[in-house]
């Protein structure tokens, strides 16, 4: 027995149905315009009844949009960043999926700017969202002059480029002197790559604690760039001969390397050295002992992003928007 094909219905199918026109029959989907009561809950209750779905192509087609944000990933990202870009992709793509627009995923390799290139070309978007911003970054001098909106997660020196970003200088400002008033006087940075600007603003945030309580940074102390295990487990060498009695470490990646060295170097934590992390994650929270360390809201952030990319966009999102904030858990790495 043969299943009959299900109609599917336009505007046009609904408008002659109920002896309507095409303009009512808008009007009462979109929720805007003059039209009574009783007309609007026919059209809406028709369009129940026969699961009518606007055609998302077809308006594109007459607004002259895709319906389509792009969202540029660093192709160099490490497997322990996953948990920060699944949170903040969530939360973008909880915003988007509201207003109709799907997520296409890019991945940037570096400085090469072929795939936005593509995407420009090809008119395939109708805004970018960059989860990562980089200093002096191609990426971002070529957004400045193309044709496409978009908006940095993370900061920014560039005063017209629209961004979105945790409050990263106040929290690390914040943990840093937590630690200070537990009594440590040889505290210890070590920090990321520096061409991102999060780490410019962490580590401001780490200079202004000691500024604000009197107590001097010793540059000896402080290593940037600790990207790999190698350079981490030499760091943390020099800083426990140096005579450190405390290790700040930028984010969760640089933290679990820095715990990893210290356990290897049989160096007990909380005992004999204190560690913190400026970002938490649930690899530092499951650790032996579980570290001390700053959570942001990463989904929020994706969020407020999307939002901001929205209203250059033109549409109005009603979402309410919260301050980002954070929180300093405090755990026995410290104690």
């Amino acid at each position: 027995m043969e299943t009959e094909e299900k109609k599917i219905y336009t505007i046009d199918d609904i408008a002659r149905e109920l002896g309507v026109s095409k303009t009512t029959v808008s009007r009462a989907i979109s929720g805007k315009g003059r039209i009574g009561q009783a007309t609007r809950d026919r059209v809406l209750a028709f369009i129940k009844e026969h699961d009518y779905r606007p055609n998302v192509v077809a308006r594109g087609l007459a607004q002259r949009k895709t319906y389509n944000i792009a969202l540029l990933m660093p192709k160099d990202y490490v497997a322990t960043e996953f948990l920060f870009f699944k949170d903040c992709m969530n939360g973008i793509c909880e915003i988007a999926s509201a207003y109709d627009y799907d997520i296409i995923i890019s991945m940037v390799d570096g400085e090469d700017v072929s795939q936005i290139e593509r995407l420009e070309a090809n008119r395939k978007v109708d805004g970018i969202i960059v989860s990562r911003a980089v200093v002096s970054s191609r990426v971002q001098k070529y957004l400045k002059t193309c044709r496409e909106p978009f908006v940095l997660i993370g900061p920014t020196n560039e005063p017209d480029v629209p961004f979105v970003d945790n409050k990263n200088q106040e929290a690390g400002k914040e943990l840093t002197s937590i630690m200070l008033m537990k009594g440590m006087r040889h505290l210890a940075l070590l920090g990321g790559n520096e061409s991102y600007n999060v780490t410019g603003s962490r580590y401001q945030g780490f200079l202004d604690a000691h500024q604000e309580l009197g107590i001097p940074v010793d540059k000896n102390l402080i290593f940037m760039n600790a990207d790999n295990q190698l350079v981490v487990s030499d760091a943390v060498s020099k800083l426990y001969e140096a005579g450190a009695d405390g290790i700040v470490c930028m984010d969760d990646v640089i933290c679990s390397m820095c715990m990893s060295s210290l356990r290897e170097k049989k160096i007990q934590v909380p005992m004999q050295m204190k560690v913190a992390s400026m970002y938490d994650s649930k690899n530092l929270e499951y650790h032996n002992p579980p570290v001390t360390s700053i959570k942001f809201d990463t989904t929020g952030l994706g969020q407020m992003a999307c939002i901001r990319l929205l209203e250059i966009l033109g549409e109005n999102p009603q979402e309410e928007i919260k301050p980002l904030n954070y929180q300093v858990i405090l755990r026995e790495s410290t104690q």
